[in-house]
């Protein structure tokens, strides 16, 4: 088995980074160390390197097309060997991110004024597509059934907006959980898109089950390899639509009306090297995104053990339920970010007060300083 090093720091400054270069953006103060937005500080997997290197060798790098054998046939074999799932692959549409492909099937599937139901804590993304687009999100508590089936069944609720894996708490909705939001849906004639961009960061054993399993009449299933294998900057992403006329019409808007018929090339490239030869690097980055976790679940332990604190079930995002502390959580972004000289996301941003949201897609040491730093100010606070 190869192996690979994520131990080894690599310096994103002067990159034009978001997470480095720009924290003060969010932050108001330059030079924090961030734990911030869902990015990685590892380098992508050495077999996308190689492809991508080898397509910029060619040297011509001009208008591309995604519907053919090399990226669909990449997309089908990660569904049968990683999700144990089959698709096919005449209802694979691109898109140039999860999102444009979220805010064009809100609009394929509702009208402006109408309910969108997500479950809370939200990813703050989809609050904002939902308010730009004119439409109402309606939340719900990811375990509140019975608030869901009330929102499903008002009138003007027209789409189930999911996430799966859920971001920001890391929960992997199970078969049983999976079956009720499908007949749910059904029964009251709710269309739903499926956000499984953590999909591939789902840690054993828990298990992530594709919403094509359960689908029927209006779903979508909207994803992309830049979650996982970090590749974020190469703008690409795809979805599986059930509806050959839903599908129709979505790739009309995105060629006719939004001019985007043909893809980022590089991003196509990624996706199938990710897709034939990145598993191997995948599951060594799970062993080593698991060990972080732990670090965490230990230092919280130590320091805080009435927290009781759990690692996601999916995912890089430790999210920490700081109530039975009592904390402030002003009072705690302020010292994290003048004292403490770290950027940590605050609940709030996810419509939850009373938590944070750590990024430990790093270095251990990162972690170490980040979870150090988030344990002495909540001391402070004490």
């Amino acid at each position: 088995m190869p192996a690979y090093d994520f131990d080894t720091p690599v310096d994103r400054h002067g990159t034009w980074c978001t997470q480095w270069d720009y924290v003060e953006d969010r932050f108001g103060v330059p030079g924090l160390l961030p734990f911030t937005i869902s990015d990685m500080d590892f380098e992508t997997a050495p077999e996308v390197l190689a492809a991508l290197r080898t397509r910029l060798e060619h040297g011509v790098l001009g208008y591309s097309r995604w519907r053919h054998e090399d990226f669909l046939g990449a997309v089908r074999h990660w569904y049968a060997t990683r999700h144990d799932t089959g698709i096919d692959p005449e209802s694979v549409v691109y898109g140039p991110s999860v999102v444009y492909q979220v805010s064009q099937l809100l609009r394929l599937w509702s009208k402006p004024g109408d309910g969108v139901v997500v479950h809370t804590p939200a990813y703050d993304a989809f609050p904002k597509t939902i308010e730009a687009n004119e439409r109402r999100m309606l939340g719900c508590p990811v375990d509140d059934t019975e608030r869901l089936e009330r929102l499903l069944a008002l009138p003007d609720t027209s789409v189930l907006l999911l996430c799966s894996p859920q971001n920001p708490t890391g929960h992997v909705w199970t078969e049983d959980e999976l079956r009720t939001m499908a007949e749910l849906c059904s029964r009251h004639g709710v269309a739903v898109i499926s956000d499984e961009i953590h999909a591939d960061l789902t840690h054993p054993p828990h298990r992530h089950l594709p919403w094509s399993r359960f689908g029927a009449g209006r779903w979508a299933v909207v994803t992309s390899a830049s979650k996982a294998f970090n590749i974020p900057a190469l703008t690409g992403s795809y979805g599986l639509i059930g509806d050959p006329e839903s599908r129709e019409r979505y790739l009309r808007a995105l060629k006719d009306a939004d001019g985007l018929s043909s893809p980022a090339v590089l991003s196509i490239v990624a996706h199938i090297a990710a897709y034939r030869e990145g598993g191997p690097w995948l599951d060594a980055l799970g062993r080593y995104l698991r060990g972080n976790l732990e670090r965490v679940r230990e230092r919280l332990d130590e320091a805080f053990p009435q927290l009781g604190w759990r690692p996601p079930e999916a995912g890089y995002l430790a999210w920490i339920d700081l109530r039975p502390l009592g904390v402030d959580d002003d009072v705690l972004q302020r010292v994290l970010i003048e004292r403490e000289k770290v950027a940590i996301m605050p609940g709030g941003t996810y419509g939850c007060a009373g938590h944070v949201r750590v990024n430990v897609g790093c270095p251990r040491s990162k972690v170490e300083a980040g979870i150090q730093a988030l344990v002495r100010g909540l001391r402070a606070q004490a």
